[in-house]
């Protein structure tokens, strides 16, 4: 028994010490890149989009989704009825459409007049006609956006948006529209807590 616990204790002791010993100073060479340069969530091994603007919407590989411009908004500009005046109170919202025009410099304006159902079909169409005219020119003369990109359409009372024919609703009816499009494309942005509806 004596002897079995001492060649046990031999070839434990011999055993360990054949074991293959790893020096910790070698040094690992990393194969791949886990850096995110651009700080899209997309480490640089799958990055094949460099660069990307902060807060864009990406794909798996940093790549920002893009979408074809073509906006289309309701100007907020009340007229007055038999009116083409615009207050300066809403050069605001033309400038809006300015600046979206400045930020792409290929997009183009169609801006759309539309008259209540009041008066003569013909008399309306003019009216709507400048309208539209009016705005144009306040994004050119105020803003500065070339002619040759601004078109202006009256419509009459051909597109109401309140059928009822109360006063609320010539009033809703007596409208501009801004229809931006171009061949820019936008970045489209990720959803964050702070994003609104448009």
């Amino acid at each position: 028994m004596k002897y079995l616990i001492l060649l046990l204790t031999l070839s434990l002791t011999f055993g360990c010490s054949m074991r293959d010993i790893v020096s910790m100073d070698a040094q690992t060479e990393q194969k791949f890149d886990l850096n995110d340069n651009d700080s899209d969530g997309v480490i640089m091994e799958r990055e094949r989009c460099v660069e990307t603007v902060i807060g864009a919407s990406i794909d798996n590989y940093g790549c920002a989704t893009v979408s074809d411009i073509n906006e289309r908004q309701e100007l907020q500009i009340l007229f007055e009825n038999d009116s083409d005046y615009i207050n300066p109170r809403y050069y605001q919202q033309i400038e809006q459409v300015a600046q979206l025009m400045k930020l792409y410099p290929n997009t183009v304006v169609t801006i759309e007049g539309h008259c209540s159902k009041t008066g003569s079909y013909e008399h309306n169409l003019a009216l709507s006609q400048a309208r539209a005219d009016n705005v144009v020119k306040v994004l050119s003369d105020t803003f500065g956006i070339a002619s040759s990109r601004l078109t202006a359409t009256g419509f009459s009372y051909d597109q109401p948006i309140d059928l009822s024919e109360t006063p609320e609703a010539n009033e809703a009816n007596r409208r501009v529209m801004a229809e931006v499009t171009g061949d820019d494309t936008k970045t489209d942005m990720k959803w964050h807590i702070y994003t609104v509806d448009q």
